[in-house]
């Protein structure tokens, strides 16, 4: 498992050379592009494609390969594989069938980004890619708002102001979060701010719309709610989208195993809040 540049070359580690030089077969996200890298540092390795979806055939030309006591790097397009990366089902079938599996460490664009952050550091949450559809993501955001620890997405540049404007709408505007774009490269920014002011900062700046990206986001530091009470809170707001309240509380109560005229009364407050 072999860490390759985010984006600097200079990032690459020598023993990720080495190792690449000397492997028999290198397995990559994209074969076309990770062509560039090995031409740049020489290597000549052969590479071959692999995708966790749909490409059982690649798995077992690997796999075929190892059988003959060959050595295969796993490599992505750029930082740390399996991290959003394909290689969890080659690497989950590579120990059920008692390969030996060496992880090399090097870049990562979540890690690159909490140390530029300045947000909490020592727990934190990775969460990938949020949904593309606003319905989608709203309710991930949902599932989070209480998260304590801090949290980091990715984020596409086309999504990126609706991802923000989501992160106000469900976290607050108040809340602290960081925008890193295009690490190590020619035009890195890193933004801090409130929700509130990133949002602004990346709608007057077209640049900040444009390239990869991590959002990091300080964790909820009020009152935590218990297990409960946030499981009936994010019934309530799922009901709430297509009843009247008293309904939705009923049905609230029902589901949750709560008290109707409590779940009532915070259905009450979440429609107030609405407006």
């Amino acid at each position: 498992m072999v860490a390759t540049p985010i984006g600097n070359r200079g990032d690459i580690s020598a023993r990720a050379v080495s190792v690449l030089q000397s492997v028999d077969l290198i397995a990559a996200e994209d074969t076309r592009h990770s062509a560039r890298l090995m031409s740049h540092f020489q290597i000549t390795t052969p590479l071959v494609a692999y995708h966790d979806h749909g490409h059982e055939a690649q798995g077992e030309r690997i796999f075929a390969a190892l059988d003959e006591g060959q050595d295969v790097a796993l490599i992505s397009d750029a930082g740390t594989p399996l991290v959003s990366d394909p290689g969890f089902r080659l690497v989950r079938s590579a120990r059920e069938r008692a390969y030996k599996v060496i992880p090399l460490p090097g870049a990562c664009a979540a890690i690159t980004a909490l140390s530029a952050a300045g947000l909490p550091s020592d727990r934190f949450c990775f969460e990938g890619f949020l949904p593309a559809k606003q319905s989608q993501r709203r309710k991930t955001l949902d599932l989070l708002v209480k998260e304590t620890r801090t949290m980091i997405f990715y984020e596409a540049p086309h999504r990126i102001i609706a991802a923000v404007e989501d992160l106000l709408e469900v976290f607050g505007a108040e809340r602290e979060a960081t925008l890193a774009r295009e690490l190590t490269k020619t035009y890195e920014t890193v933004l801090n701010g409130n929700l509130s002011e990133l949002l602004a900062q990346i709608k007057n700046d077209i640049n900040q719309q444009k390239g990869e990206m991590v959002v990091v986001v300080r964790g909820f530091d009020g009152e935590v709610q218990s297990a409960q009470e946030h499981e009936e809170e994010r019934v309530l707001k799922l009901l709430l989208a297509d009843l009247p309240v008293k309904q939705a509380a009923s049905l609230a109560a029902k589901i949750c195993g709560g008290q109707r005229n409590s779940l009532y009364k915070k259905a009450l407050d979440l429609k107030q809040t609405e407006k």
